[in-house]
């Protein structure tokens, strides 16, 4: 039994469902809001919401953290430039999501993540 587990499996292994949810917050850095599936996007912002306070602290080992997730040394650079400064009357709450439709395929609800 599940009971109280706390992540979403999305219908993934463990190795695929992480680098799926990395590649999610990766292109909601670079673009600033991204379009995916509702369930998706809760996962996802869960990671971007812990990621975006460790940029806040602003230390190497932060920096390093982060990027582990992102794997690209000048998105982080970029982040680490920027954020800090976006997000410093924030104790929380980076991101929104807004559900927007529901997709004609398959008839998954889809959600709008952005970046405040």
């Amino acid at each position: 039994m599940r009971h109280r587990k706390g992540n979403k499996k999305l219908g993934k292994p463990a190795d695929q469902r992480v680098a799926m949810l990395k590649s999610i917050v990766r292109s909601l850095f670079i673009y600033g809001k991204i379009e995916v599936t509702l369930l998706r996007a809760k996962a996802a912002r869960k990671m971007a919401d812990k990621l975006i306070t460790e940029v806040k602290k602003n230390t190497l080992f932060a920096r390093r953290k982060v990027e582990s997730v992102l794997a690209e040394k000048a998105l982080v650079t970029k982040i680490f430039k920027t954020f800090p400064e976006r997000f410093e009357g924030r104790s929380g709450g980076f991101t929104r999501m807004v559900k927007t439709r529901i997709r004609k395929g398959d008839a998954a609800s889809m959600a709008m993540l952005e970046l405040l």
